[in-house]
């Protein structure tokens, strides 16, 4: 850090700090980059930005939240701050108030729409990018009042048969209330409906609710009005929310005189409300007749304009062009479905990993994220993503998301080849520059092969996949850099031999440094598993080093130094059967425990299923998992509340277990659960491109002996060799003519 140096500048400031009586900061600065490696990018500015904006909310969220606990809040600050919850986090020393415990959401939308409403696991509907909600609530003529954040019953799901949809059904007593909230389109308009249904056996009323918070807490509301019609609200002078009907009632409130919760049976009637801190409650209230049912619905436009989006058929074609699971498990069934849905919200023409917190694009996630695209058949919108990487790469070459991600490069010529592989195509002259670029950013950028240390010839000290621990020369950047060499000499052969030989030979001297590194790590560890870098021990930031194995395939599966590392995360870093993270994200990792899984499965190791069901036992009603997961309450700790690398993972994970790549062959089945074919319904899979064409699965399990497993497939060239491994059942090479073969149990 070069700035450091300046001695005048330093001195200023040690100065002023022992004047007021604090220790320097630069000194402690300096002392905080001693626990890394030396690194010419510290924390790049992105995540620092977004670090400030979301510990600005919770330094409001502290001034805010804990002095008014009688105001009716979201379902995570009514656990979060109740003493007697298991996600309660006691506050005294903490500077800022978040969400670290029930980090849980579901995002709606509309294919190709860039806006994405998400929904807390009460109902608690947010229909704009990181602001102010709606919610329902139910009151009874004698003053009881159902609010759903509190409701000791209540459950939730998302529906999938028609688009996105989340149902929310809540009830105390005799009091019930459903809400559904979605997406449509409305003249071209996306626009956000929040559908509530009441009932009880007394009169009361149904009130919608805007508050001034979503799932991260505070969001300020500074005006609201009601419409002369009394069918609606204008939002700070901006957003306009329509009921549809009337309001019997209505009421508003500001900070200083508490929440509208307290006002709901007031005599008078207000029509606006402001507040100068940002703090306006505001319920329309709509009788309710004892015994019979009353709906309501509110719409939020998402768009001032009409929008170029597909119309009201779009989720069905968009289901129609994928790979289709069909199987036994509904619970595998249902989480395989919400996770194709999720790709699909969120790749409206960049990738993003997230609805709310991570609603940003990285490389890293995308290059997941696209792969899942790409190996279900959503070929067309993975096509879109990639077509925006060559506007991200600097003349240098470098794939820059943020700055100091050494990872990047080979991610993106990884996935690009993936694309090419799995579309039977080859790169046109436009990605011809970018790859060659890519490549030798990658070959200019790692270290000297004489430096006499343990890092020589690797890449330089980054923060990279930032749960790995402080910056470090990782190997998971390593090998994503001899993948992306490995890929552009294999995208370049045909058109730029030389290019491609150039590139091969840098893959090569790349790995050769990389064998000579984990050599001594193997004999400093005194075993041969492989540490995060090369001055790591053992510990949960080596999850990083199984990219050797998953997904970039750069060694064999019964590698000695993949499966020792496997088994020692299998062994030291689970917890109820997930791997628990202890660096940074502090909880189960749904897509991590996935790339053990993944490990095991091209190893034949059965315990490939053991950590699946883990998984599917982690995800939300609605068929979502959080970046990571609180070992006791399970909600989310970590990241984004609906975390899309995850869903992508478990798409990967059905598709491999079905058909999958080992070099030369493929492998159909090999993860096939055999608890799937106790029962006579056909299991199936496809169509499913794959690096050799695309292909579609079916087993029929029979009475007499072992199932038949048949296929159709369409290939780019000859047919591949074929290996039917299914687990439980003797494995199989079908002769180049057969579609189907019988098998025997072991």
């Amino acid at each position: 850090m070069s700035w450091m140096k300046w001695l005048p500048w330093r001195y200023a400031v040690k100065k002023v700090a022992h004047q007021h009586g604090f220790l320097d900061p630069i000194a402690l600065l300096a002392k905080l980059h001693g626990f890394a490696q030396p690194s010419e990018v510290g924390e790049p500015i992105e995540l620092l930005r977004a670090g400030v904006v979301f510990h600005a909310r919770g330094l409001i969220n502290s001034r805010v939240i804990q002095h008014n606990l009688d105001w009716v809040w979201p379902h995570w600050i009514e656990r979060q701050f109740n003493p007697l919850d298991p996600a309660f986090i006691p506050r005294a020393f903490s500077i800022t108030h978040i969400n670290l415990s029930q980090r849980n959401w579901t995002a709606i939308g509309h294919p190709d729409c860039d806006e994405l409403p998400i929904v807390d696991p009460r109902g608690l509907l947010t229909p704009l990018y990181d602001s102010w909600s709606l919610d329902g609530w139910l009151m009874a003529e004698d003053g009881r009042c159902l609010l759903p954040s509190r409701a000791d019953i209540s459950q939730q799901r998302q529906d999938l048969d028609e688009g996105v949809s989340v149902t929310t059904e809540s009830s105390m007593d005799d009091l019930e209330l459903t809400s559904r909230s979605w997406v449509e389109l409305e003249n071209g308009i996306p626009v956000c409906k929040l559908r509530l249904r009441a009932r009880c056996k007394t009169a009361g009323s149904l009130i919608l609710a805007l508050r001034p918070s979503n799932p991260e807490g505070v969001s300020f509301i500074h005006k609201v009005s009601l419409s002369d019609r009394r069918d609606g609200w204008l939002v700070d002078e901006k957003h306009k929310v329509a009921f549809g009907d009337a309001a019997d009632s209505h009421h508003v409130s500001d900070y200083r005189n508490g929440d509208v919760h307290i006002h709901l049976t007031d005599r008078d009637d207000q029509s606006e409300g402001t507040c100068d801190v940002g703090m306006v409650t505001a319920a329309a209230l709509f009788k309710v007749e004892a015994g019979k049912p009353r709906e309501i619905t509110a719409s939020i436009a998402l768009s001032e304009t009409q929008a170029r989006l597909p119309g009201k058929d779009a989720w069905q074609t968009e289901r129609e062009g994928h790979a289709r699971l069909q199987c036994p498990d509904p619970h595998y069934q249902f989480l395989y479905e919400a996770a194709v849905a999720s790709l699909i919200l969120h790749s409206p023409d960049d990738v993003y990993p997230g609805p709310f917190t991570y609603k940003r694009f990285w490389f890293r996630d995308a290059a997941f994220i696209i792969n899942a695209l790409l190996s279900i058949g959503l070929t067309a919108r993975a096509e879109r993503a990639l077509a925006r990487f060559p506007e991200r790469q600097t003349t240098m070459g470098y794939f820059r998301s943020q700055e100091g991600e050494w990872d990047a490069n080979g991610e993106v010529l990884w996935v690009l080849k993936r694309y090419f592989d799995l579309t039977g195509t080859r790169p046109g002259a436009n990605w011809q520059g970018p790859i060659k670029r890519g490549a030798r950013w990658i070959m200019k950028k790692r270290l000297k092969d004489t430096l006499d240390a343990p890092h020589a010839g690797l890449l330089p000290a980054g923060f990279s996949a930032e749960h790995l621990g402080p910056n470090d020369y990782y190997y998971w950047d390593d090998f994503w850099g001899i993948a992306g060499l490995e890929a552009a000499s294999a995208m370049l052969a045909d058109d730029s031999p030389e290019h491609s030989g150039k590139f091969a030979q840098g893959a090569r001297d790349f790995s050769k440094a990389v064998s000579r590194s984990l050599a001594q790590c193997q004999h400093r560890l005194k075993r041969p598993a492989m540490p995060a870098s090369p001055y790591r021990r053992l510990d949960a930031g080596a999850i990083g080093s199984l990219a050797f194995g998953y997904p970039v395939q750069l060694c064999a599966p019964d590698d000695p130094r993949l499966l020792d590392l496997a088994d020692f995360l299998m062994d030291r870093c689970l917890v109820a059967g997930a791997f628990y993270q202890d660096m940074i994200h502090s909880g189960l990792n749904a897509y991590l425990t996935l790339h053990i899984a993944q490990v095991l499965l091209r190893a034949g190791d059965p315990r490939y299923l053991d950590l699946m069901d883990a998984v599917a036992d982690l995800a939300s009603p609605t068929g979502q998992w959080p970046e990571a997961i609180h070992p006791t309450t399970k909600g989310g700790c970590m990241g984004d509340g609906h975390h899309v690398w995850a869903s992508a993972e478990w798409v990967l994970m059905i598709r491999n277990c079905f058909v999958r790549e080992e070099g030369e062959r493929l492998i159909l089945c090999g993860g096939v659960p055999q608890r799937w074919l106790e029962q006579s319904e056909p299991v199936s899979f496809g169509p499913a491109p794959t690096s050799f064409g695309t292909v579609t699965i079916r087993i029929l399990p029979q009475q007499d002996g072992g199932p038949r497993v048949e296929w159709e497939a369409n290939w780019h060239n000859d047919r591949p060799p074929i290996e039917v491994s299914l687990p439980g059942f003797k494995s199989l090479s079908p002769t180049s003519d057969a579609s189907s073969v019988k098998l025997e149990p072991v």
